[in-house]
């Protein structure tokens, strides 16, 4: 395991410890099918009139899926913000100064900080081990989000980073990714209008006739985590702004097979490219707006690495209407 890198900011793991001290966690043992059960458990206290101040975080360490085969990575949900003690808890203030704080993160970034070794790359999967029943991305216990409508387990909790190809400005987005097989996922980088700053970097690469580099972390440290679904400038890196909230560098690491540096604490890295020439059908998929997107043509991600931490775990977000985790 790698020598833990000097840092002002705790990880998913550390955060999720937090919360159990201040009873704003549910851990459930008991066997969970990822596929019919786990989110619906979840998005009961969103819908069934529980008071917004007692609704928790879940952490899932028994996990199965629809045909029964067992999974050895737990999944956390509602870990970033299922409420506002939740939220305050990983921003480290309370309500009244959250607001100050971002404000003062954006006016103030602090860069990043590169390290040679980290936690994510304490295991590392690339070539044949990617391939085949079990392994690669269907060794991951992703949930389905909405049983009955979505046509496959999607990674709803992700901070996507792509670099522009002319500046060379890092840009990290929380997109949707649908999981097509053990090496290979769709994602959709539409969350803005005109397209979100990896749908930038795409056009570009495709105007360049280049390839597009992508990694998909899952589990960051939660103040990066928190700069996936923030609209700022295209060109404006999100690791400065977080290391703005944390008051000390976020530390970055070189990832394994694509030109890209990402968090160095991160749960789990899927590394990979996107050929801007092809797209694949993608959805439906139950959306934060309330209503099902159709099946449409995204992104067809082709996976060159996974990285991880020995023991990791994977969050997942409920993304639907309001009230939800993701609104």
């Amino acid at each position: 395991m790698a020598a833990p890198a000097e840092r002002s900011y705790r990880d998913l793991q550390e955060h999720i410890r937090i919360l159990d001290e201040k009873g704003l966690l549910v851990t459930v043992d008991a066997e969970i099918n990822k596929d019919t059960e786990m989110h619906p458990l979840v998005r009961w206290q969103f819908r069934g009139g529980i008071a917004e101040q007692d609704r928790k975080a879940f952490l899932f360490t028994n996990i199965v899926d629809g045909k029964g085969r067992k999974y050895d990575i737990p999944v956390v949900v509602g870990a970033l913000a299922a409420s506002s003690g939740v939220y305050c808890t990983g921003m480290d203030a309370p309500v009244e100064e959250i607001s100050e704080k971002w404000t003062n993160a954006l006016a103030h970034p602090v860069e990043p900080r590169t390290v040679e070794t980290a936690p994510c790359h304490d295991v590392v999967i690339t070539g044949d081990d990617l391939l085949g029943e079990g392994n690669g991305l269907d060794a991951l216990p992703i949930p389905i989000s909405t049983p009955g409508f979505d046509s496959a387990p999607t990674l709803s909790a992700t901070n996507v980073i792509t670099k522009d190809p002319e500046s060379g400005v890092q840009n990290m987005g929380t997109y949707r990714a649908a999981l097509k097989a053990p090496d290979r996922l769709v994602v959709r980088m539409a969350t803005r209008v005109g397209g979100a700053g990896g749908y930038q970097h795409w056009k570009k690469c495709k105007a360049m006739g280049k390839k597009l580099d992508v990694a998909i972390v899952l589990g960051c440290p939660p103040y990066v985590a928190f700069m996936g679904p923030q609209k700022l400038p295209i060109d404006m890196d999100e690791m400065g702004v977080a290391g703005g909230l944390a008051g000390g560098p976020v530390n970055m690491v070189k990832a394994k097979t694509v030109d890209l540096m990402v968090p160095a604490e991160s749960e789990i890295v899927i590394e990979g490219v996107i050929d801007p020439e092809i797209a694949e059908p993608e959805g439906p998929f139950g959306e934060s707006h309330g209503h099902i997107a159709l099946e449409e043509f995204n992104m067809p991600m082709q996976i060159t690495a996974i990285t991880r931490k020995k023991k990791p775990v994977i969050p997942s977000y409920i993304s639907q209407v309001t009230p939800s985790e993701s609104s």
